[in-house]
């Protein structure tokens, strides 16, 4: 397994609906990370500086760069534009970071 984490922003105003939004996560949305070999994808939430830090293991970068391409993937940043900086492809905005440490 490949581990990734990237740091995204949430609104000041959209905490709340942020979570909302992903709790229950879509189940077409989950089926399609499932399928491109994602697994244990969290999110936590930084209240006083509106980050998002994601964190998620992936079977292979090419299927998890497919992900962007499916139309569920396409509709989700669609919908979530309102509460979170996006890209002009409706993408959030982020960073990857480095890992510099892991403990197994």
């Amino acid at each position: 397994m490949i581990r990734k984490a990237f740091v995204m922003q949430v609104n000041a105003d959209a905490h709340e609906e942020y979570q909302r939004r992903h709790n229950p996560i879509r189940p077409e949305l989950e089926a399609v990370l499932k399928s491109h070999g994602a697994h244990h994808y969290a999110i936590y939430l930084d209240q006083e500086r509106n980050l998002l830090f994601a964190t998620v293991e992936i079977e292979s970068e090419e299927r998890w760069n497919a992900v962007a391409s499916t139309d569920v993937c396409q509709r989700w940043w669609k919908h979530m534009r309102d509460v979170m900086p996006a890209n002009p492809d409706n993408s959030p905005v982020s960073a990857e970071l480095k890992e510099v440490f892991y403990l197994q």
